[in-house]
């Protein structure tokens, strides 16, 4: 998994509460388990006017003007500001992935669904949240107050946001340390695990030899 320490990119200001699992990728894109290959469906059935499937040229596809992701203004934008509850509804980490697949490498918004949330850490995508009146400043700035194409610096070391030109105060966001640390080094939960592998060896050998009747060979 690749580790996030510090990321710049332009923001795309989703104003929207309570976007759903089914709205950042739709249930008819779901026929893979493959990690890749969703992020031109991304928010499909907003991005486009036109009915899509998996594997299909979304070049020859109608895009949306009213959209705001299809704003050239926002074009390659790689941080995500959305409201509260971004990624409510169904458990499937596809979402994730369609994100990831896009370019986005952070959501920042003030509460994110629970599974939704869990699942970013096990790829890599930091969902930083941000207080109410933070996220409305922020909003404010992106959809009228900043350049042609406005760019965030997201710190996970100082859990800190703040605009990469230098102009305003930063926006601190909270995280739990245990994730966060997570985040820096890469390491998702079989990560996790494979870090310790030398101390569960040690445990391992430890108990064989505390009580070397339960691994003993039956013999006839």
């Amino acid at each position: 998994m690749e580790s996030f320490i510090c990321h710049e990119g332009v923001v795309l200001p989703l104003d929207r509460v309570n976007v759903d699992t089914d709205a950042i990728i739709p249930k008819q894109y779901l026929q893979s388990t493959a990690r890749t290959g969703y992020g031109p469906f991304l928010f499909d059935s907003w991005r486009y006017l036109d009915p899509g499937h998996l594997g299909m040229d979304v070049g020859q596809r109608r895009l949306n003007p009213d959209f705001i992701m299809n704003e050239p203004r926002y074009a390659g934008a790689s941080i995500l500001l959305s409201r509260n509850n971004f990624g409510c509804g169904s458990s499937r980490e596809h979402a994730v992935w369609a994100l990831l697949d896009a370019g986005f490498r952070a959501v920042i918004a003030p509460s994110f669904g629970d599974i939704f949330y869990n699942n970013c850490f096990q790829n890599g995508l930091l969902p930083a949240m941000v207080a109410e009146a933070d996220c409305e400043a922020l909003f404010a700035w992106a959809l009228c107050d900043a350049p042609a194409s406005p760019r965030l610096l997201v710190d996970l070391r100082n859990t800190t946001i703040q605009r990469a030109d230098g102009t305003g105060q930063p926006v601190g966001f909270a995280i739990e340390p245990f994730r966060r640390e997570a985040l820096l080094r890469g390491l998702d939960a079989i990560g996790e695990t494979l870090a310790k592998a030398e101390r569960i060896a040690a445990f391992e050998a430890r108990h064989r030899q505390a009580m070397p009747w339960l691994f003993a060979t039956e013999t006839s």
